[in-house]
């Protein structure tokens, strides 16, 4: 499979988690089409990347208070399907996805084999006034994210909201848990708006494949 390019290209073989595997260790990642479904493969150039050191990752003060208010109940690997169907819903009426059912289904194939993780936000249901477990009829999930873990690196795919910060709230976790477990590098594959405001850095090619080399062979776990 040849991911030297950053403009799709098409696989030789069936999308399947090990191909997928495979892609990333290669710094490539798939989106497919949102009008006819197929599956591309990218590897942008530059790659983004956001910092998980304290001095690195950037957090203004609105959204710090916002963590620490509890106002949101964050979990890890409790919804990863709900997470990434809510990723794949359209963000504006005229939007494409480019999350489509087989995307779904591999991704889950992944999480359920301990590769893709989510990151949940909550708050109480409607007519709720106590909390409840999480997806059980207390809680309602606001806000999410999920990826792809292997070695130190983290490649985060998606994200989304529907409550204020519910998805930074959900990056600001994410962010922490890597660094307590020791991870090297958060992969977000493109800059945007959304992440520029937490210091999102861009790499050449030549330098994520060095970085991505190192902290695949990292021992660290999820």
């Amino acid at each position: 499979m040849d991911m030297s390019e950053p403009e799709p290209r098409q696989p030789p073989e069936e999308l399947t988690p090990e191909l997928l595997v495979r892609a990333y260790c290669m710094g490539a990642f798939p989106m497919a089409d949102g009008r006819d479904g197929e599956i591309g493969w990218y590897s942008p150039d530059p790659r983004a990347v956001l910092p998980i050191d304290n001095d690195g990752f950037k957090v203004s003060r609105s959204l710090r208070r916002r963590v620490t208010s509890g106002c949101y109940r964050v979990t890890k690997d409790k919804a990863f399907e709900e997470v990434i169907r809510a990723c794949a819903l359209p963000r504006r009426e005229d939007d494409d996805t480019w999350i489509n059912e087989k995307i779904v289904d591999v991704y889950s194939q992944l999480h359920a084999s301990g590769l893709a993780h989510s990151v949940e936000a909550w708050t109480p249901a409607p007519g709720v006034t106590a909390p409840g477990a999480p997806g059980q009829g207390g809680e309602e999930l606001v806000g999410g994210l999920y990826g792809v873990a292997l070695g130190g690196v983290f490649f985060g795919e998606s994200m989304f909201h529907r409550a204020t910060d519910a998805s930074k709230v959900c990056l600001v976790a994410l962010v922490e848990h890597l660094r307590a477990q020791g991870f090297e590098m958060l992969d977000v594959q493109f800059v945007n708006p959304h992440l520029e405001q937490f210091g999102v850095m861009e790499l050449s090619r030549e330098e994520y494949m060095r970085r991505l080399e190192s902290a695949l062979h990292s021992g660290v776990m999820w």
